[in-house]
């Protein structure tokens, strides 16, 4: 893709992150440097380099240059410490880490991770990365890879257990930049901000990989700020972003939203996690010429496998769409049996960017996949139209005495309330009915009316689904690093 990108359009612009600018001849070249550096220090065909980097020029072109060598990309999260580190690289069996300077205080001791030959600090100097100046103006042309190599393996986030380590192909990343370009109707023009982490499947797919596939233009912000991703919207003419729904509700939030010049924005991509209702009506009403897609999909699919068409975003603001093209969706009941349109079972996703499976975790794989199809844990239903509701994560789930309630309905409804920021819902224990329904709340300042949410709520649902007891919190829900709330921190403030 990014040889295709290079041929079409040499002279425009690449790759954008602060002051630094690049057009695809210069890009490119970049890349086969620090490939050849990479190269002359053993990187070869298989082997895995992990990258402890935070959203930057360097990521961008590091990732590249080591799936030009056929090596495996194992991106790291920076928010991790040394422990997590380690059981990563070992578990992939690393053979060299590249780390921004001001991690290094992150990185495990080096008796627990014995096959780590290199472990290499990357320092941005100027326009270019230290290794490629190091190794001045030679190139590598790329590898010979098959489609079906693994080209970067992403442990997951370990929101149950140890992170597992999803493999993920050139095919696969190749597949979900085209149902990226297709859906959304991208093209050379536009110019896409990326504020999640580059570290996650979003960055590197809805990010880099699309940017190459449609020689459009990648403008790397390193950390998400709604001030700062607002001005740099308007500064750079932004076209396309793709970003948790949390991101979106914290611009509307954002006393620069009402007088940035968002003009250029016509695509809106989200997931990770339920987009609240009220998020989208009010950016339909101050942004009309925003399309936006909810794009369903996780680690294990490196892609979307579910897509909400965009004029379809407002007839069905609870379904989150319905499957992309060459991609499958079952519900299935606990015993394995497809379920028909209209009843509720666990969602599995089968399409050729699905992984095949976990790096070196036969067990794992064989727990998750089945005939191609990834289990995905979450409940929902899909209707006659081939449109998918999701209802709830299975274990987030709450009895409360033989009434199944889903908290993302729950969530919607708090959310919809005029004081509330984000809400997240989760089980109480109870030795009468089994579960209660609990509510962990971020709110406005000075807002923290209990029983002002619970009429709110009662006025939308059932009364056993109201919560019964509410947490105001000071601070926003912990999330991992693809923006899904961390239910079990939560579960574990809640009973202490």
């Amino acid at each position: 893709m990014l040889a295709e990108a290079v041929a079409r359009r040499p002279l425009a612009e690449a790759l954008v992150c602060g002051t630094s600018r690049r057009d695809y001849r210069t890009f490119d070249l970049d890349v086969a440097r620090l490939a050849a550096g990479l190269a002359d220090l053993g990187i070869a065909a298989g082997d895995r380099v992990a990258l402890l980097l935070a959203n930057s020029a360097e990521f961008v072109l590091t990732f590249l240059a080591v799936v030009r060598l056929g090596a495996i990309v194992v991106p790291l999260n920076v928010r991790e410490g040394p422990r997590e580190l380690a059981f990563v690289l070992a578990d992939c069996g690393a053979k060299a880490l590249l780390y921004d300077d001001g991690l290094a205080v992150s990185l495990p001791p080096r008796a627990d991770t014995p096959a780590l030959v290199h472990r290499l600090p990357i320092a941005a100097i100027g326009q270019a990365n230290v290794l490629a100046r190091l190794y001045g103006e030679r190139g590598l042309p790329p590898a010979i890879t098959s489609e079906e190599d693994v080209a970067a393996i992403l442990y997951t986030s370990g929101t149950t257990g140890r992170p597992k380590g999803a493999m993920l192909t050139h095919l696969g990343i190749v597949h979900a930049a085209m149902i990226y370009e297709a859906a959304m109707g991208l093209g050379p023009g536009d110019r896409s901000i990326v504020s999640v982490p580059l570290s996650h499947v979003t960055g590197l797919t809805a990010g880099i990989a699309l940017m190459l596939r449609v020689g459009g233009t990648l403008i790397v912000m390193p950390a998400f700020k709604a001030d700062a991703f607002l001005a740099l919207a308007a500064a750079e003419r932004m076209t396309h972003t793709v970003m948790v729904p949390a991101m979106y509700n914290l611009c509307l939030l954002s006393p620069a939203f009402a007088s940035a010049d968002l003009s250029a924005w016509r695509i809106g991509g989200y997931g990770g996690a339920p987009m609240p209702t009220a998020t989208i009506e009010r950016l339909g009403a101050q942004l009309p010429g925003l399309r936006l897609f909810n794009a369903y999909g996780s680690t294990e699919t490196t892609g979307p496998v579910v897509l909400m068409p965009s004029d379809e975003s407002r007839a069905r603001l609870a379904q989150v769409g319905c499957a992309v093209p060459s991609a499958h969706v079952l519900v299935m009941d606990d015993a394995g049996r497809e379920q028909p349109p209209g009843e509720a079972g666990e969602i599995w996703l089968q399409s050729p960017n699905v992984v095949p499976g976990y790096w070196r975790n036969p067990e794992a794989t064989a727990d998750s996949f089945v005939e191609g199809y990834w289990r995905s844990g979450d409940i929902g239903v899909c209707d006659a139209d081939g449109f998918v509701t999701l209802l709830d994560r299975a274990k987030d789930l709450v009895n409360r005495g033989g009434f199944k309630i889903f908290s993302v309905e729950v969530e919607n409804v708090l959310a919809a309330h005029a004081s509330v920021l984000e809400a997240a819902v989760v089980a109480r224990p109870c030795p009468v009915l089994g579960e209660r329904v609990h509510a962990f709340v971020v709110a406005s300042v000075g807002f923290a009316d209990a029983e002002a949410l619970r009429r709110h709520a009662a006025a939308q649902l059932a009364d056993y689904k109201v919560p019964e007891t509410i947490t105001f919190l000071g601070e926003p829900l912990p999330r991992n690093a693809g923006g899904k709330v961390l239910k079990r921190d939560l579960r574990r403030m809640l009973a202490e």
